[in-house]
C-alpha cells in the first residue's frame, strides 16, 4: 500500500490544490483548470474504491473520501446564489431562453391573433354589422362614429393627474392579467378555448382598427395603440403559447405519461408567466402614463419602434444563449460517451 500511496499522492495533491484554489476564487479557474479538476476527481474516485476494497487503512480512506466529496460538490452541485442574482439571471436570459425553447407554440399563438385581426378587419370594412357585433356595448367607438368623436377618445385622459393615471394602470394590469391567465389556464382543455381566445382578441383589434381607418384616422390611431400594444399584445401572445403547450401535453403527451407531460409543460409555462407579469406591468404603466400624454404621434411611434427593437434583440440574444447552452450540453454528453 505504501507503493500505491507514493504513486498516486501527486494526483491527490494536485486535486487538493485545485479544490482550495476554486474555493478561494472560482473566477481564477481557466477552462483547462476545470477540465483538469474533473479528470483528477475521476482518478481519485477510482483510487478511493481501490483503497476501500483492498486496504484496512481507515485514515487514508477517510482522507480520499473527503477529497472526493469536496471535488464532487464543486463539479456537480450548483453554486449557491442569492435571490437577487437568480432574479437578474432570469430577466437577463432565463425568460428569453424559455420563450425560445417553446417558440413554435408562441409563433402559432401569434398567427392565431393575426388571423383573427385580419378576418375582423376586412369583415368590418365590408359589413359594419361585424364591427357592431365585436365592439363592447356602450362604447362610443362604433361604425358611423365621426372622426371628431373618435379623436376625442384617443386624446382623452391627457390632463388626468398622476393619481388617476396610477389607478388606471392598476385597472389595466388587472384586466390584462385576467385575460392572460384565462388563455393560459384553459389550455388544459385540449387548448380549444385558448385558440378561440387568441382569435377573438385578434378580431377585436382588427375591428377596432377598421373603424378608425374608415374614419381617416391612421397614424394617430397606431401612435395611440402601439407604444403599449407591442408589449401588451406580446404578453397575451405568450400566454396563448403557454396554453397551447399545456394543450399539447394533454392531447399528445408523447413517450411519458400525460401527468408527467403536463407537469413538464407547466414548469415551462410557469417560468414564462412570471416574465409575462412584468411585461403586463410595463404595458399598463406605458398605456396609462405615456399614451395619456401630450407626446406627438411621431414621438409615440418612435417609442413603439424602440420597444419592438428591444424585444427582438432580447429574444435574439436568448436564442444565441440557448443554442450555446445546448452545444455545451451536447459536448458534455459526447465526452461521457467517449
Amino acid at each position: 500500500m505504501s507503493g500505491f500511496v507514493s504513486r498516486n499522492k501527486p494526483v491527490w495533491d494536485q486535486l487538493e490544490a485545485l479544490v482550495q484554489r476554486y474555493r478561494k476564487s472560482k473566477w481564477s479557474m481557466s477552462p483547462n483548470d476545470l477540465k483538469r479538476l474533473d479528470s483528477l476527481y475521476r482518478q481519485t474516485t477510482i483510487h478511493l474504491s481501490q483503497v476501500a476494497t483492498r486496504s484496512t487503512d481507515k485514515r487514508l480512506e477517510d482522507y480520499l473520501n473527503s477529497l472526493v466529496s469536496s471535488a464532487h460538490g464543486l463539479i456537480y452541485l450548483p453554486p449557491r446564489q442569492s435571490i437577487l442574482h437568480g432574479v437578474v439571471t432570469f430577466l437577463r436570459e432565463g425568460f428569453a431562453r424559455t420563450i425560445v425553447r417553446n417558440w413554435k407554440y408562441h409563433l402559432l399563438s401569434a398567427a392565431l391573433v393575426t388571423l383573427g385581426a385580419l378576418l375582423a378587419y376586412f369583415a368590418s370594412v365590408q359589413d359594419p354589422q361585424t364591427a357592431y357585433a365585436l365592439m363592447p356595448v356602450g362604447d362610443v367607438r362604433q361604425p358611423g362614429s365621426t372622426k371628431e368623436q373618435l379623436l376625442q377618445v384617443l386624446r382623452s385622459g391627457r390632463d388626468t393627474g398622476s393619481g388617476g393615471k396610477f389607478f388606471f394602470a392598476s385597472f389595466l394590469f388587472s384586466h390584462n392579467l385576467k385575460v392572460g391567465i384565462l388563455a393560459l389556464g384553459t389550455g388544459v382543455l385540449a387548448a380549444v378555448p385558448t385558440v378561440l381566445l387568441m382569435v377573438f382578441n385578434g378580431m377585436i383589434l382588427g375591428s377596432f382598427a377598421a373603424i378608425h381607418h374608415q374614419a381617416g384616422i391612421t397614424t394617430e390611431f397606431w401612435a395611440w395603440i402601439l407604444p403599449h400594444g407591442v408589449t401588451e399584445i406580446g404578453a397575451i401572445v405568450l400566454c396563448g403559447g403557454c396554453g397551447l403547450m399545456l394543450g399539447k401535453a394533454v392531447v399528445s403527451p408523447g413517450i411519458v405519461s400525460r401527468s408527467e407531460s403536463l407537469r413538464l409543460a407547466g414548469i415551462e409555462a410557469g417560468a414564462i408567466c412570471l416574465g409575462v407579469i412584468l411585461m403586463l406591468i410595463a404595458a399598463a404603466v406605458i398605456e396609462s402614463y405615456l399614451r395619456q400624454s401630450h407626446l406627438s404621434s411621431s414621438a409615440r411611434l418612435m417609442f413603439a419602434g424602440a420597444t419592438a427593437l428591444f424585444w427582438m434583440t432580447y429574444l435574439f440574444l436568448g436564442t444565441v444563449r440557448e443554442k450555446a447552452a445546448l452545444r455545451v450540453e451536447a459536448e458534455g454528453i459526447s465526452e461521457e460517451l467517449a
